[in-house]
């Protein structure tokens, strides 16, 4: 059984940044697999936000080059989103995926002044 947790959700100011982390636990490597950060803003369909490869390549969405940072601590077990800039149109559910299959429950990011 695959276990993903996000945290470091929250409100924040535009122009801010946030950090978020997603644990996997259970029979999961993340060393081996494609792990990625996905969104769902309201009345939206669920878009990519970042994407690491197994061997460590990025992949971003455009709307967030040079916003975001995707990485990973495979000893952790874990991969984070560091967001910076963050702009209203951020707002969204963050969801953790793992080799696509697996997902988090989401962590909530709302950017407003």
């Amino acid at each position: 059984q695959v276990q993903l947790v996000e945290s470091g959700g929250g409100l924040v100011q535009p122009g801010g940044s946030l950090r978020l982390s997603c644990a996997a636990s259970g029979s999961i490597f993340i060393k081996f697999i494609s792990m990625g950060w996905y969104r769902q803003a309201p009345g939206k369909e669920r878009e990519l936000v970042a994407e690491t490869s197994s061997s460590g390549r990025a992949n971003y969405a455009d709307s967030v080059k040079g916003r975001f940072t995707i990485s990973r601590d495979n000893a952790k077990n874990t991969v984070y989103l560091q967001m910076n800039s963050l702009k209203p149109e951020d707002t969204a559910v963050y969801y953790c995926n793992a080799a696509g299959n697996h997902w988090g429950q989401g962590t909530q990011i709302t950017v407003s002044s």
